[in-house]
């Protein structure tokens, strides 16, 4: 059976042999129809992702050689004598198995680890939200020159590839693993410096691992950051937050806010 990898450099495999089609555009139409899997995808829609506002006289018929193209390479390899890319008017549907596509394998553990975290059982959620983002070899379709199509489609999974990491890491928070958390949260506000979440998270690791003045700390960085960049002021739970380690309490009320915030998000 084929396997169809989108989290990352757009992939084909046939067992362990990599079968991905060469020809950019070819690449890009099977992309569409694979984030689009078992829907029908419009030949104005591949014609739109292929060429944008201003596609060549010739783009309805090179769009159907494209997908000639996809058939002859990839038929052979299903072997099944059922048709798995079907020409269904206004365009193409393509039949996959959900096992088939990491994409839909990724959505299914995030699923079913938020609710994991929703009942009260982190150490499940934890090891499903990490075999979500184990699945993850790079950024989304990162070896394609991507149209508007694909283009939201990869601003989509990642924003849930960012979720899902969210949770993960507030199932850990949930199992006492500030200490492994903090260089791990440290990267990950260098990358989204404007996430408050994050900082947040970083504030109460710090705080939790007696590191009070370096969370402390953490909250002036943001604050000077959201000022400079934004003229804002970090969110009120995260004022509030600043208070609690200001005086010497444990911030039970912000941790309940950063809990509800991450689940409300996902």
């Amino acid at each position: 059976m084929l396997h169809f990898q989108v989290l990352g450099p757009l992939e084909v495999f046939d067992g362990g042999t990599v079968v991905t089609p060469t020809p950019p555009k070819v690449s890009r139409v099977l992309a569409l129809l694979l984030l689009r899997a078992n829907q029908v995808v419009s030949t104005d829609a591949i014609i739109d992702e292929l060429w944008g506002e201003e596609p060549p006289p010739s783009a309805v018929g090179t769009a159907q050689t494209y997908i000639y193209q996809l058939r002859k390479c990839l038929d052979p390899r299903i072997g099944t004598g059922e048709e798995w890319l079907v020409t269904k008017p206004p365009g193409y549907l393509m039949r996959i198995s959900p096992s088939q596509l990491d994409a839909t394998t990724f959505e299914a553990l995030s699923r079913q680890g938020r609710q994991m975290l929703e009942r009260g059982q982190p150490e499940q959620a934890s090891q499903l939200l990490r075999r979500a983002l184990e699945l993850w070899q790079g950024p989304s379709l990162a070896n394609l020159r991507r149209g508007g199509l694909l283009q939201a489609h990869a601003i989509h999974l990642e924003e849930e590839r960012m979720r899902t990491l969210e949770l993960r890491i507030q199932a850990d928070v949930e199992l006492g693993r500030y200490r492994q958390l903090i260089g791990e949260i440290r990267s990950l506000v260098a990358v989204n410096p404007l996430n408050e979440w994050l900082h947040g998270q970083l504030m109460m690791a710090l705080s939790r691992t007696g590191r009070r003045g370096e969370a402390l700390q953490a909250y002036q960085d943001l604050r000077l950051l959201l000022d400079n960049q934004l003229g804002l002021a970090p969110q009120p739970e995260l004022q509030r937050l600043h208070r609690e380690l200001l005086g010497h309490g444990e911030p039970e009320m912000s941790a309940k806010w950063l809990y509800r915030s991450v689940l409300s998000a996902a």
